[in-house]
């Protein structure tokens, strides 16, 4: 099973603020904002878009090959990966840049606040998708603003079915180059800010932008999340997590967890609880790259959390 995963790899700087945002930010004065917080914790782990999904995906057993241009100092992340053995076929080192980072911090109310700097991603237009090596499907998540256009684009001439993940790179967008990403993807993933922000711009409801794609899925958080197929919506229930630790990354498992559900062919009530078990075991673990998983474990998890099989 086999998926080429178009995205970032970066370095996450992760740190948590022992309070909320919402107690020192004063809306009236953010005309003036100046603010710090204290964060005794801090940790950096290994993450990117492109990253987080392949490594899930190959908790899941399929063979993900993330696409992604990197820079000098990626060298423990290749470590890493060569580790966990991820297929890294793809990924370019362009020398005089650094490696995607980004600065995380999240408070008591899971709320994030991220400062981004984009680095060796910024050159992913060098990258092609591959047309000659079996791809089954694929992914364009949020990486440099030309090579998301470009493998969108590649992606359908070679006729590879591709979902539209936006997430971040969103506000790069207008509203017709979104219509042009939604009209060449076979399907598309936003959350749920996400999913107001594409309506704004693009001027088409849920219903509408489904009706231009095998399935639209918004993702809700603890809610759940919705699933836009056939004309009609499909509500997936969350899956109970044992712990609740750290948000960051739940959206890159919940992705891997609909392309392997794509890769295997299930339905949609399937694939969509096999994305939401796979972020509520991420929530269990801090960073983005540090859970695991048995395919026996999982299975009985997902028993449990949905009284059904796959």
């Amino acid at each position: 099973m086999t998926a080429i995963i178009c995205g970032s790899m970066a370095y996450d700087t992760i740190m948590v603020f022992q309070d909320r945002f919402k107690n020192h930010i004063l809306p009236e004065q953010v005309h003036i904002l100046n603010v710090s917080f204290l964060v005794p914790q801090m940790r950096r782990e290994y993450g990117g878009c492109a990253g987080n999904i392949a490594y899930n995906l190959k908790l899941l057993g399929a063979h993900p090959l993330p696409m992604a241009t990197v820079g000098k100092d990626f060298q423990p992340y290749t470590q890493w990966l060569s580790y966990c053995g991820i297929d890294q076929t793809y990924i370019r080192v362009v020398d005089d840049t650094y490696t995607a980072q980004a600065y995380i911090t999240t408070d008591m109310d899971d709320n994030q606040i991220t400062a981004f700097h984009p680095g060796a991603m910024s050159h992913s237009h060098l990258n092609t998708i591959p047309t000659d090596k079996g791809i089954r499907l694929g992914i364009v998540a949020p990486d440099g603003k030309d090579g998301m256009l470009q493998h969108a684009a590649q992606f359908a001439a070679a006729g590879i079915p591709f979902i539209f993940d936006p997430g971040q790179g969103m506000p790069m967008f207008d509203g017709k180059e979104l219509l042009e990403f939604i009209d060449l993807a076979r399907w598309v993933t936003v959350n749920d800010y996400e999913a107001e922000l594409m309506q704004d711009r693009t001027g088409l409801t849920p219903e509408q932008i489904a009706a231009r794609v095998d399935a639209l899925i918004v993702t809700k958080g603890a809610s759940g999340s919705l699933i836009y197929t056939g004309g009609a919506v499909l509500q997936i229930p969350s899956a109970q997590p044992k712990d609740v630790l750290d948000p960051t990354g739940c959206g890159d498992a919940y992705r891997a967890g609909l392309i392997f559900g794509l890769l295997e062919g299930l339905d949609w009530e399937i694939t969509g609880r096999i994305a939401s078990l796979m972020g509520a075991i991420k929530i269990e673990t801090y960073g983005t790259q540090n859970h695991s998983l048995t395919m026996t474990g999982f299975r009985e998890r997902f028993r449990e959390n949905f009284d059904m099989e796959f």
